[in-house]
Parts: structure tokens; C-alpha cells; sequence
């Protein structure tokens, strides 16, 4: 009799699983196309400024991210709170001067330079050394400095090369401006060659002045202030022809009406002064947690940066694709998730719903959460990441363009990734799945690249879903919703959703047996 009664327990088990499985597509239904437009249309609208870390924007859209999450029914994901608050430290210049003879010029109208290349001080130099084009190639057998002693100096050279000379080779690298930094002409390699030679500072006269866009004043962000005050003690003056008259003693309007002037000192007052500050702002993670039934002590994570780039003036970067839809698609999928439960079907571990900031900034709040984790990372099965899913990747020249998916991680961290994610593809989405990414010699590293990334470190198994838009209007201000292919984005969505939906009723967690095998950096 007891074994009787066991095999009907086991029956009845197996049939409500059946039965649960077979309810998802009447979830996955909605995630829509309307759906994901309008709440794509908010968080890329205007109103959010490019939702930029620790700014208004952003805080303005994780406002509106937890008002969903409330509204869908999710519990607050961390102790209490929907927004997970975590420190951002960045430099800032908030004050400069450049003075020659007791005149000052006038900042983005005659000179500009980067915070990457001073830190605060007030440097004097009673003469200048001029280097011509500044160029050292070795190739072409050219040095600038020939002859010349210009330790401790300020020097001072023309952007660009001497006409007649070889041009720079073309720039090698990936598609993000992974490559060389220019060739021997080129500022960053003037730069180079000027501290080789023990110049104390460097003013580049450039016919860029006056400046179209104003020079970005800020730092990057980071946890921690001491890597935000890392700077470089050797300032790099960008100045216009009109300084460059005020150094070389000859009026001049673009670089090359200096290019007869003697090499060798000048005689002139120059101070260069700086003062650079370190901010400390506050960005946020959203959390909204939709608690499992027999195994809620164990966690399915769905992810998506909702930061992107900010505004500069009146230019807004509205990152629809980057990272809008994927934060959008976090949302949706929590609307399906939340009505499935409510009609008894919810799922049998926890899903944990969490929108970050700072991925444009060094990932920073997935690796904020990832050091301090409000679920136990080994008791997370899985984080399941999208960071654009709304676009076409331009460069894709196969006949799938409108029906494909890049998953990045398949062949990593547990061998049930793939098995179940294409499961849940044939059955149901029949997209084309590019595992091309997953190359250990790609040139992108696409791998490391976004969230995810901080849950694969602790050994979190994960998988990456994106569209591949690396061109076109990656990191632009034209990256903007009409652009968005809402058709195809509601398939690669779905897909997430079946392979959450599946993740978070299986009887095991996910196996972690495979190794990374990759070099551990970004």
C-alpha cells in the first residue's frame, strides 16, 4: 500500500509539472511588441537625459523601474528596499588657467585639457622649447628632437606632420577602439616621444579651436576614490593658433603657418594651472524579487543595465538599444513571471529581477552587488544577462538577420547552459543561436564586457543574449527606439523567458562544471 501511495505522489508530481510546463506560452504571450515599445518610449525618452550613473536621468529611471516592479506585485530585493544604493567616487577639473606674459586665454575657445593628463598644481615655465611636428618615427627614420635638450620643459608642437612625409598606417583593433592608439603622428604618440625625452609638459597647437563640443570635465567612476584619483602628473595643453602666436612670436591662424619657426627655446611666462576635485555621488541597482515555491532558498537571476551615456549640452545619447531593451525586457519578463504566479503557476525557485547602473562606467554596479549579494551566489543557479537585444547587427551578412541571437557563455561554466537554452529554442522561439562570441580569440571580448561578467567571477553560471550592434550607432546619440526592430526583440526576449521559465522549475540546479578557461579580464 505505501508503495502504492508513493507512485500516485510521484504521478500527481509529474502531472502538475506538466501541466505547469504547458502554461508557459500563455505567459510568454505577454511579452508583446506593444508592450516592450511603450515601456522602451519612457525609459529612452528625453525625460531620462541618457540616464547617465549618478545622475538625474538615472535616478529618474530607476524610479521608474521600481514603480513596475511595485506594480507588478514583486517584493522589494534588498532587505526591505527596491533600490540597492551603492557609492561612486569621480574626479572632476573644476577649476584651469593658461596664461602666457600675463594673458589669459579663454578655456574650449583657445585651450582645452584632459583630466586624464593633470592633476591639481600650478606649474610656471619661463621658456618654451619648440619641437616643429613633434614626431619621432623610427620607421621613416624621423626624430623632431634631434639636436634638442628639452628636459624639464614645457614643449611646445604642431598637430599633424610635415606635408611630404609618410602618413600614418590605418589604425588595427576591434570594433570599440580596442587597437593601437594612432601612429607616429597622432597626439597620443607625441605625447609618447615628449616624455621619452623628459619634457616636463606639452602644449599641441591644432586648428580644432574654438571647440564644437565642450571638453568633458569629468573622470571616470569608480568604487573605490582612489583609483578615480589616478592621474597623470604631465599636463597636455591642446591650444589654439592663437596661443601658439602668444608662445612663438609669429601670428598665425592654423598649425602650419608656424612650421618656418625656428626650433629651439623661446622666451615667454607661461603658467599652466589646475584644480581637480574628487566627488563622491550615489548610483543604484533595482531589485524586484518573485519568491519560489519548494525551492525559493535558491535563485534565477534576470539582468540588464539600465545607465547609458548622460547628455552633453543639449545632446542626449538615449541608448534605446544599449541598454533599453534589455532593461525593458527585464521588466516585461517580470510582468509575464508576476501574472504566472498570481495564477498559481509561479515558479518553484526565486527569480530575482535587477536592472543595474554603472555598466558604462566599468560595470560597476554588478560588481557592487556581486561583492556584496543580498542571495547567496552559490545558491543562484544562474544569471541570465541582456544587454541589447532590439537591433541588427549591421555588420552581419548572413541570411538569419532578421531571426538571430548571439549567446555569449554556452560552452562555460556548466555544460546544462546549452542544453537547455537550445531545448527551449527549438521548441518554441526557433531562432538562430551564434555562439560566435564565445571564441576565446575574439578581438571584442565580448564576454567580459557586460554584467554577467561579475556573476561568471564567482563562478555563477550565465548566459549573455545580444543583438551585436557594434557599429551603426553603438554609443551615439542617433541610437534612438525607431531604430529598434520590435518584432525581432519580442522573439529573443521570449527565448529568455522560456529559458527562465525552464531554469526555475527544473528538479537540479545547474551543474558547475566547467572551467572558465579564459584570461580573468575585462
Amino acid at each position: 500500500m505505501k508503495r502504492i501511495i508513493l507512485s500516485l505522489l510521484s504521478l500527481t508530481t509529474t502531472l502538475a509539472m506538466a501541466q505547469h510546463d504547458n502554461q508557459a506560452p500563455k505567459y510568454a504571450d505577454m511579452i508583446t511588441e506593444n508592450g516592450l515599445r511603450e515601456k522602451l518610449t519612457i525609459l529612452s525618452g528625453a525625460d531620462m537625459e541618457g540616464r547617465e550613473t549618478a545622475s538625474p536621468g538615472q535616478k529618474k529611471a530607476a524610479a521608474y523601474i521600481e514603480s513596475q516592479f511595485k506594480r507588478f506585485g514583486l517584493l522589494p530585493g534588498n532587505n526591505g528596499s527596491y533600490q540597492m544604493l551603492y557609492p561612486v567616487y569621480q574626479d572632476e577639473l573644476t577649476a584651469e588657467k593658461l596664461s602666457i606674459n600675463g594673458t589669459a586665454f579663454v578655456w574650449d575657445r583657445d585651450y582645452s585639457i584632459s583630466l586624464n593628463n593633470i592633476s591639481s598644481g600650478s606649474w610656471t615655465y619661463t621658456s618654451v622649447i619648440f619641437v616643429g611636428y613633434g614626431v619621432v618615427d623610427s620607421v621613416n627614420n624621423i626624430n623632431d628632437y634631434t639636436g634638442l635638450d628639452v628636459k624639464g620643459k614645457l614643449v611646445v608642437v604642431l598637430d599633424g606632420n610635415a606635408p611630404g612625409r609618410p602618413a600614418d598606417p590605418a589604425p588595427a583593433g576591434g570594433a570599440r577602439g580596442r587597437g593601437p592608439r594612432g601612429g607616429p603622428s597622432s597626439a597620443f604618440a607625441k605625447s609618447a616621444a615628449a616624455r621619452k625625452a623628459g619634457a616636463a609638459a606639452l602644449v599641441i597647437i591644432s586648428a580644432n579651436f574654438p571647440l564644437a563640443t565642450p571638453t568633458e570635465t569629468k573622470g571616470r567612476m569608480s568604487l573605490t576614490p582612489a583609483a578615480a584619483t589616478n592621474a597623470i602628473p604631465f599636463p597636455i595643453v591642446n591650444a589654439s593658433a592663437s596661443v601658439g602666436s602668444a608662445l612663438l612670436g609669429k601670428v598665425g591662424t592654423a598649425p602650419s603657418d608656424f612650421q618656418d619657426v625656428a626650433k629651439g627655446d623661446h622666451n615667454v611666462n607661461v603658467t599652466i594651472s589646475a584644480t581637480r576635485t574628487n566627488q563622491v555621488l550615489e548610483s543604484s541597482n533595482v531589485i524586484g524579487l518573485l519568491p519560489g515555491t519548494d525551492k525559493k532558498d535558491e535563485y534565477v537571476f534576470l539582468t540588464g543595465h539600465y545607465d547609458h551615456l548622460g547628455k552633453r549640452g543639449n545632446v542626449i545619447w538615449y541608448g534605446a538599444d544599449d541598454d533599453g531593451s534589455g532593461s525593458v525586457s527585464v521588466i516585461q519578463m517580470a510582468e509575464a513571471f508576476s501574472k504566472a504566479a498570481r495564477e498559481g503557476h509561479g515558479p518553484r525557485r526565486s527569480i530575482v529581477f535587477m536592472t543595474v547602473s554603472g555598466e558604462e562606467k566599468g560595470l560597476l554596479g554588478s560588481q557592487y552587488y556581486s561583492e556584496h549579494p543580498v542571495f547567496p551566489l552559490d545558491k543562484t543557479t544562474v544569471d541570465l544577462n541582456t544587454d541589447m537585444d532590439g537591433r541588427i547587427d549591421t555588420e552581419r551578412k548572413l541570411g538569419d538577420t532578421l531571426n538571430y541571437i548571439y549567446v555569449i557563455g554556452h560552452d562555460k561554466l556548466s555544460s546544462d547552459l546549452p542544453v537547455i537554452n537550445e531545448a527551449m529554442n527549438n521548441k518554441y522561439t526557433k531562432l538562430t543561436l551564434d555562439y560566435k562570441y564565445d571564441d576565446p580569440t575574439d578581438q571584442n571580448r565580448i564576454y567580459y564586457r557586460s554584467d554577467h561578467y561579475n556573476f561568471a567571477k564567482k563562478g555563477v553560471p550565465i548566459l549573455f543574449f545580444y543583438d551585436g550592434m557594434l557599429l551603426a550607432d553603438y554609443h551615439k546619440p542617433t541610437d534612438t527606439i525607431e531604430k529598434i526592430n520590435f518584432p525581432l526583440m519580442q522573439k529573443r526576449v521570449q527565448l529568455v523567458f522560456y529559458t527562465a521559465w525552464e531554469m526555475a522549475n527544473r528538479d537540479d540546479m545547474l551543474k558547475r562544471d566547467t572551467p572558465l578557461n579564459m584570461p580573468n579580464s575585462r
